[in-house]
Parts: structure tokens; C-alpha cells; sequence
């Protein structure tokens, strides 16, 4: 195998005081924030519904998600719109908030290494944390999440 097929583009996503990344695979769009329309009883971490492409969008606080606190909305808050892959979302589609726009790079074994496995509570969407240079960024469990808004049961 060449070195070019052994990288892989992804997205490093800044969250309020960490960064999440992702395949780029699993991004469909970054998107202006708008204020979601809220549904009662959700989770803090269930933000509620954005109309996306004509339809309702789920948004998550990926913070409120790993217990911590929710980030306020700012100029530079966009939503990071998600494929869901394990076919549980009607939409197809997820969205989470974001802190600014996510940065490309492109990872390989020689600059991503596992930093962490715990740290978080059992339920938390998140695989682990790694270290790629001179980043501690957090991979996101996304099938987890898709499974947690699943049973928020907030899909349209």
C-alpha cells in the first residue's frame, strides 16, 4: 500500500473547550447557525430541530452530550451536518453545533496515536481521545449519538 492510501481527510471540529474529529466521509455540510425549534421533554443535550434542505434536522450539544455544559450560541457557532449511518434517523441527517468552522487535515498512523480510552461518563459518545501532534482531539462514538437521538424519539 502507498502512503496516499493509508491517509484519511478529516475534520477537526472546534467544540467550546475540546475539538472532535471525523472522517470527512461522515460530513454532509457546515451550516449558519439557526436557533432550533425546541421540543419539550428532550434531553439538555437534544438542542431540537433546524429546517435543512426541507426537512427537520436534529441538532445536538456534543458538550451537553459528554456532561458538560452546553456552549451559548456566538457569530461563530455553525452546525455540522452529519450522515447517519446506521438507518435509525428518518432524516438521514444529524446535526451538531460547533464553535467555528472545521479545519481539513489529513491523518495517518504516523500522527494519530491513542491518548485516552476513559475519562467520561459511560454513556458519553466518544471512542476516545488521540493525540495527533500537537492536538488531544476526541473521536466521537457517531452511532452512539445516532442512537441517543433515536430515543429522543424527536426524528422527522
Amino acid at each position: 500500500m502507498s502512503a496516499e492510501t493509508e491517509e484519511l481527510y478529516s475534520l477537526l471540529v472546534p467544540l467550546s473547550e475540546d475539538r472532535m474529529i471525523v472522517p470527512r466521509a461522515c460530513v454532509a455540510e457546515v451550516v449558519r447557525f439557526t436557533t432550533p425549534a425546541q421540543a419539550e421533554g428532550a434531553h439538555d443535550w437534544m438542542l431540537g430541530t433546524v429546517n435543512w434542505n426541507g426537512r427537520d434536522l436534529p441538532v445536538v450539544a456534543f458538550e451537553s452530550a459528554i456532561g458538560k455544559t452546553s456552549p451559548a450560541p456566538t457569530g461563530r457557532t455553525r452546525i455540522v451536518v452529519f450522515y447517519a449511518a446506521t438507518g435509525q434517523l428518518k432524516t438521514g441527517y444529524f446535526g451538531v453545533l460547533t464553535q467555528g468552522f472545521p479545519q481539513l487535515v489529513r491523518v495517518n498512523r504516523d500522527v494519530l496515536k491513542l491518548e485516552a480510552k476513559d475519562g467520561w461518563p459511560e454513556d458519553a459518545p466518544i471512542l476516545c481521545r488521540v493525540r495527533m501532534i500537537n492536538e488531544f482531539p476526541l473521536i466521537p462514538d457517531l452511532e452512539k449519538l445516532e442512537s441517543m437521538l433515536a430515543r429522543e424519539s424527536l426524528q422527522a
